[in-house]
This record gives structure tokens, sequence and C-alpha cells, in this order.
């Protein structure tokens, strides 16, 4: 059950004894960067609580959990800037209830930090005072991401980022990925299992982001940047086009499908302000998949002034983008680890402009670009 944590023997231990009885507690927070399996660590856990050996992975209620089907196991996620707070409500409901089998009631929350101050208010009450076979699995970044009176009733787990070999071995192990391509997604993805399984998997996202680590060394104009902030844009777009299109086809047919709606007959009353508010829905949840996409792009950069500063401080050892070692080598000939800081200060200001201000991706990353520029040789 638990072969998909990836580096995380300590926190395996510790849920393994807990699915057995031995610590056990109503509510849970998972913590610990992008990548490091918050999510996948809570689901495992989800199935060890509904499994009578404490997480077998072959009984019918572990392949349940795992495949999103087990009555007593609800998994929330959203493509959205928030969690809606009427969903909030839904779950605070379904928690009241009783479990369907003899064993627990499980909600797990994977996105806690897209909660906001009414959805974290609507929330606390039933952690405070929970259903006796209910148990809270929430996900978040960090504790802090996490209202205050709702961490204090959490036990807290925390996940690290995994090695690189680790990942490798991973992909190597589960995905048949040949070990040449397995260690170049590993390191490419900086310990982010979900970014290394696309990068291993799928050659056009390799060629993304070997497209993005070469820019640094190519922003020595105005206009370059300008080029660059619209390529990032475009690549996005297209990206989050690919990865929507499927998705909102499938809800839109199971729309029609819900209110018997074939073809062009007649459509009942309330058809149309459904279709309404699934396409609002659709338009957010875009939004949002747009600014995950950039910000992978963002880490993708940081990662490459990370390599400068290492080399230019004579750390030049196995690098994050062993492929592009010359840009590397120029970029630390051509500024200082002091100038790289800023720049990526630059990029972590961009960042906190798109998802906290809502500023446009195309405004944000054009003063970013600009701010990256190279200026003058170093001697």
């Amino acid at each position: 059950m638990w072969d998909t944590l990836v580096g995380q023997r300590h926190v395996i231990e510790t849920l393994d004894r807990a699915a057995r009885g031995d610590g056990m507690t109503h509510a849970w927070l998972f913590t610990g960067p992008p990548g490091s399996g918050r999510s996948n660590a809570a689901l495992a856990f989800a199935a060890a609580l509904q499994c009578e050996q404490a997480g077998c992975g072959e009984c019918h209620s572990c392949r349940t959990v795992l495949g999103g089907t087990h009555a007593d196991v609800t998994a929330v996620r959203t493509d959205a800037l928030v969690i809606a707070v009427k969903d909030v409500r839904e779950l605070v409901r379904k928690a009241a209830l009783s479990p369907n089998g003899q064993r627990w009631q499980v909600i797990v929350v994977e996105d806690a930090d897209r909660l906001n101050d009414q959805g974290f208010n609507a929330l606390l009450k039933a952690i405070e005072e929970p259903n006796t076979r209910t148990v809270w699995l929430l996900c978040a970044p960090t504790a802090e991401d996490v209202l205050v009176t709702i961490r204090s009733r959490c036990r807290l787990v925390t996940l690290t980022t995994p090695t690189a070999e680790q990942v490798a071995d991973f992909l190597v192990r589960t995905d048949d990925v040949p070990p040449t391509v397995a260690h170049h997604a590993a390191r490419a993805s900086q310990g982010h299992i979900g970014r290394a399984r696309a990068l291993a998997r799928d050659e056009a996202t390799r060629n993304r982001r070997a497209e993005v680590v070469r820019w640094p060394a190519k922003l020595t104009s105005l206009g370059s940047c300008m080029n660059a902030a619209a390529n990032l844009v475009d690549v996005a777009k297209e990206e989050t086009e690919a990865l929507g299109a499927a998705i909102e086809a499938r809800e839109k047919a199971e729309l029609d499908r819900s209110y018997g709606v074939e073809g062009r007959g007649k459509r009942p009353r309330e058809y149309a302000p459904a279709l309404k508010e699934l396409e609002q829905g659709q338009k957010r949840r875009a939004k949002r998949r747009l600014l995950d996409v950039v910000d992978r792009a963002l880490m993708d950069l940081v990662s490459v002034y990370r390599d400068a500063i290492a080399f230019g401080v004579g750390a030049q050892g196995d690098l994050v983008n062993e492929e592009i070692r010359p840009d590397i080598a120029q970029l630390a000939r051509r500024s200082s680890p002091e100038a790289h800081l800023r720049r990526i200060d630059a990029i972590f200001t961009a960042r906190e402009q798109m998802l906290e201000f809502n500023v446009r991706p195309e405004t944000a990353l054009e003063a970013m670009m600009v701010a990256l520029r190279l200026e003058g040789q170093r001697r």
C-alpha cells in the first residue's frame, strides 16, 4: 500500500502504526513540498484505514479507495483557485454520517491550502466535535497554510523531498522507464514525483522544459525578454488547453446526459443555469491550470540560477540542469551570485503577483524577464 511513497520511510512507519491502532486520531494534516506525495500519502492511509490488514494493497477495500469508488472515502480535489464554501459544507454534512461499512468515514481534502477563511470556519466545528467514526485527512504545503485553529486539532505528518536517486529508482521500478531517461527526469524534477513522471513519459514535456531552461543565457536585450515572456504564455496556454479539452468535453457530456439533452432537442428549464455554472467553473479551473503550468516553468528557471550560483562559488559537481552546463558556465561568468539571487527573487515576486494578487501572467512575466536580463560582462 505504501509503494507510491518515495523516500518517506518515517511517514510510512507512523501511518502504518496508526492504521493498526497505535496513535490513531480523528484529524491529520499532511504537509510537504510540492511533489513530495502529500495526497498519495493521504490516500494510502485512507486505504489502510479501510483495509482489514491495515493496507495490504490487494483487497477490495484497498483497490476501491485507490480507484476513487469506495463508499466511505471522499476525496476532494480542485483546479480552482478556492474550494467553494458550499462544497465544504457538503463535506461537513457527510462527515456527520455513519460509514456504510464497519470501519471509518474518511474525508480527504487534497488542497486544504485553497480553503478561504469562510471554508475553514465551516470546517472547524466538524473537526472540533468529530463523529467518532470519521477521520479527516487534510493536505497542504506547510502547516502555516492552514488556519491555526484547524492545525492545532490535527496530528501533523511532514513529508520530505525525495532524492534524485530515489525518484529515478521509483520510475524504473513502477513505470518501466529506461534508466537514463529516469535519471534525467528525476534530476530535472528536483524531487517532484508528478513532474518526474510527466518528464519521463512524455517527450514533448521534456522538450518544453529544455526550451525554458535555455532562456536565461539568451536574455541579453529588451526584445529577447519580451519574446521569452510571450513564448512562455503561449506554451502555457497550449498545454492548458490540451489538459483541459478532454475533461471539459466529458463534463459537458455528463451534464447533457443528466438532464436528458440529446442533439438539438428541447432542453429543460433547469439546464441553462446548470450549463452556465459548469462553464464558469471550467473557466476558473482553466485559469488555475494555466498558473500551475507557468509556475512549473518558473521553478525550472529558478533551478538554472541556483546552478549558476553553485557554479560561481566553485561547486561544479552534479547540476540540476547538467545538459546545459555550458550555459550555466556562461551565466556564472557574466554575473555574480548576488545578482543571480536577485533574479531568483524577481521570479518569486512574479509568482506571488500571479497567485496572490491576480496580476495578468503576461504583465507579471514581462516585468520578470526584464529583471532577469544579463547586463554587461563580469570582470
